[in-house]
């Protein structure tokens, strides 16, 4: 056999057809992977793709971020940083490298949860679970304590030994729950229902001690956060350490830096109110001798007055009063009559000079006066209107064109115009025209004019 035909028999590939066929087999085979590892070997040229590797403890991949795709991320690749990537597998055939083509990239591990903390903390924020408006008071003085913990943990030891040095007469009802884990979120939010349901304390500790943000993620469920909201009960958020931020710390009604601190927040120092009650007492007693010794000055007061009022002395007293109120009603009564009897006559001569008997004589001499004048100017004024129409009479005949007619004159009118001829002018042959007469009228027409 020659060479030419092994050649032939064993298929040789060139570099770039071995490169080309492995990029295709990986991007089939792969269409989309999660990769989760530590950004190491950041690359951001002036192109604007971003070029890094991808590693864990035992090995390393290079990956490719495109301009297109880093524009829409709202992450900031850093090394060091702890991610997860979804990318499609790839070769890239210049130099053969294998490469992962990252389409999207978000923080693994407590970034992941981060996230998720803002997403849930914008989202009950914007539905009012935060608002200052629903945070109920803490009672003064609350006759019953819940705590709702893990009866193993440390947070119960300090919150009780809190309760006992500050007031140890406050029972304390312990809602045991799992504090970490999948099932933790359902127990604590069982346990707020139940205290809620039973009524038998006045204020709620939510709390556990410190640990990581997953160790604490139960306290930063939506399902607990919507059952301290639901709470007729004001609770106490306790969770972690003081620089620790919980979803429950922003629903609750007080939130606590520490588990002793809310034990602190819950009930009032017993030292203060034994200090007020003591306070209380002196100034108790103060008032009660101020009161007696005011009612006693009072009972003084009312014995001196119950002599003053004995009834003899007051009847005494009611006599001559009688006899000094009688004198001076009759002394009255006598003024009063020589007032009423002086005006009187005053009103008597008075109405004497207002009589209308003078004023009624006077004015009916008035009025047969007046009569007579009436009477004698009406009749001049008829005979001088009898004058007046007399004359107008026989000047209104004078210039009346009746008269001139009766002189054997005639007056013309144009017809149908109804104006009087007065010259020939106003006439042309053919007109018509009325002549009145003094006695009669008739009708004719013009057959010239001269």
């Amino acid at each position: 056999m020659n060479s030419t035909s092994t050649q032939t028999q064993r298929a040789i590939l060139t570099v770039t057809q071995l490169n080309r066929a492995t990029s295709q087999l990986l991007g089939e085979h792969f269409l989309s992977v999660l990769v989760e590892g530590e950004i190491s070997n950041l690359s951001t040229p002036s192109s604007g793709h971003v070029y890094f590797s991808l590693k864990d403890a035992n090995a390393q991949v290079r990956c490719a971020m495109f301009r297109s795709q880093q524009r829409r991320l709202g992450y900031k690749p850093e090394n060091g940083k702890q991610v997860i990537v979804r990318a499609q597998v790839s070769l890239y055939e210049p130099r053969g490298d294998f490469q992962l083509i990252v389409e999207h990239i978000e923080e693994a591990g407590d970034g992941a949860l981060r996230q998720a903390f803002e997403a849930l903390k914008q989202k009950l924020s914007d539905e009012g679970l935060f608002d200052s408006a629903y945070k109920q008071s803490l009672p003064p003085l609350p006759k019953t304590i819940g705590v709702i913990t893990s009866p193993s943990g440390a947070a119960i030891r300090d919150i009780l030994t809190v309760l006992r040095r500050r007031f140890s007469a406050v029972p304390v009802i312990i809602y045991p729950v799992s504090v970490q884990g999948d099932n933790a979120k359902h127990e604590i939010a069982r346990a707020i229902a139940m205290a809620n349901e039973h009524k038998q304390c006045d204020v709620i500790i939510l709390g556990r001690g410190g640990g990581s943000l997953e160790d604490l993620w139960a306290f930063n469920e939506e399902m607990v956060a919507r059952a301290i909201f639901a709470s007729k009960i004001p609770v106490i958020s306790a969770v972690g350490h003081e620089t620790d931020v919980s979803i429950a710390d922003f629903v609750a009604d007080l939130r606590a830096a520490t588990p002793s601190a809310a034990a602190e927040h819950a009930t009032p120092d017993q030292q203060e109110w034994l200090s007020r009650f003591v306070q209380l007492e002196a100034r108790l007693r103060q008032q009660m001798q101020r009161k007696l010794s005011q009612k006693q000055q009072s009972l003084v007061w009312l014995g001196k007055r119950l002599q003053q009022q004995h009834p003899g002395q007051k009847l005494a007293r009611n006599a001559q009063r009688m006899d000094e109120l009688e004198l001076r009603l009759n002394q009255s009564l006598q003024t009063r009559l020589r007032q009423n009897k002086s005006l009187v006559e005053a009103k008597i001569a008075k109405l004497w000079q207002h009589s209308p008997a003078v004023s009624i004589s006077n004015y009916k001499q008035k009025q047969d006066y007046l009569s007579k004048r009436l009477i004698t100017a009406t009749r001049h004024k008829l005979e001088w209107l009898n004058q007046q129409l007399s004359n107008c009479s026989q000047t209104l005949h004078a210039v009346s064109p009746l008269a001139t007619l009766n002189r054997g004159y005639a007056m013309v009118i144009h017809q149908p115009s109804g104006k009087i001829v007065r010259s020939t002018e106003q006439l042309s042959s053919g007109d018509m025209v009325e002549t009145r007469l003094a006695e009669g009228r008739f009708t004719s027409q013009v057959k010239e004019v001269e």
